[in-house]
């Protein structure tokens, strides 16, 4: 990992680990999946490069917010992702060899390629899969949440959001159902300054964003995205509020986007270096890093080692994912009807007939 110079972040959190709860073993997961997610986004990024995947967003600098989030939940729970929530799919379970096959589409992707990459979803830890239509998987959290809470079911729908979601209508009509029958649901959005290119001062006219949860009857609050520790605090306690019956919250957490918006975008067309330094000066995993050597929990041999495993790991896992075969050309019509109607039994026929003939098959 790059090393910065902290432009006098103190304290490096604004909550203690012990008050919280978190013991050694807690902040060092913390501390390895915010790497693993730095880490898999400079080498994603360089497959994208190489041609070996399509398309990749990035994380880098919003690690934080991500992992402190995710941290807060329970198993059962549920999570509805917006673009750059992959660790908390590996934080839940993904294996990371399947991680690394949604950006391929091969048949190691559960998605079965029929997803754009980094569009993770993995039904056996409840994290949903999502569309780039932006907002879009907001109201799908809160009809989660309201079956949950129709259900008795004590369960929490986290729903991620980047600042860009604020403006759509998806975003207001699932607040306003939210606070309308006080929904176990709690909306994070991870403000990162830009929504591609458009700037957070002509996103919205507010003075935050999470202000807005106040036209909806329910608590918004602002929290430095680039603290993992507070992120964890204060979404833990917005996750106990909706599981008590409570309703929702929305969680405002303020960070960068260090990276482009995608492997498509070129961020120095639109922004400066001197703001991209001035975050960079905040790096969320360099804070975590100095605590841990701070509170005597960390030293440079444990980063070493560290780095290597997770290169190591990745390494592994890209290995195993781009050595899985293409996916079964028939499966373009098995997965459609539990019965398919005699016409797509046909068209499948002549379809395999002709890859069969092509030697294709």
């Amino acid at each position: 990992m790059a090393k910065t110079t902290l432009n006098k972040v103190k304290p490096l959190s604004a909550v203690d680990h012990k008050k919280l709860g978190l013991n050694k073993v807690a902040l060092l997961a913390l501390y390895r999946y915010m790497a693993l997610s730095r880490l898999l986004d400079e080498r994603m990024m360089r497959l994208q490069r190489q041609g070996r995947i399509g398309f990749y967003g990035t994380a880098s600098g919003e690690e934080a917010a991500v992992v402190g989030s995710a941290y807060a939940l329970k198993a059962e729970d549920w999570v509805f992702p917006a673009l750059r929530q992959g660790a908390a799919a590996l934080m839940r379970g993904m294996p990371l060899e399947v991680f690394v096959a949604q950006c391929i589409g091969n048949a190691l992707d559960v998605a079965k390629g029929r997803q754009m990459p980094v569009h993770y979803a993995y039904r056996q830890v409840n994290f949903v899969s999502w569309s780039s239509c932006i907002a879009t998987q907001l109201p799908h959290a809160v009809g989660m949440a309201y079956a949950a809470q129709l259900k008795r079911d004590p369960v929490v729908a986290l729903a991620y959001l980047g600042d860009g979601a604020s403006s759509e209508g998806d975003f207001h009509v699932a607040m306003n159902f939210a606070g309308v029958f006080k929904l176990p649901v709690v909306f994070f959005c991870q403000n990162n300054q830009w929504a591609i290119s458009v700037p957070l001062a002509h996103q919205t006219a507010s003075t935050s964003i999470a202000v807005k949860a106040e036209g909806y009857g329910f608590e918004g609050v602002q929290v430095d995205g680039n603290d993992v520790l507070s992120v964890y605090e204060v979404t833990k306690k917005a996750v106990e509020r909706a599981r008590s019956g409570q309703g929702p919250t929305l969680v405002e957490a303020v960070t960068y986007r260090m990276g482009s918006h995608s492997s498509s975008d070129d961020p120095t067309r639109y922004r400066s270096e001197e703001e991209r330094q001035a975050w960079g000066a905040k790096d969320p995993i360099e804070r975590l890093r100095l605590y841990l050597v701070e509170h005597k929990l960390w030293s440079g041999g444990d980063e070493k080692a560290l780095q290597q495993t997770l290169n190591d790991e990745v390494s592994q896992a890209i290995q195993q994912a781009e050595s899985a075969p293409p996916l079964a050309p028939e499966t373009l019509f098995t997965d459609v009807y539990d019965t398919p109607p005699p016409s797509l039994e046909k068209q499948a026929q002549k379809q395999l007939a002709y890859l069969e003939k092509r030697n294709e098959r």
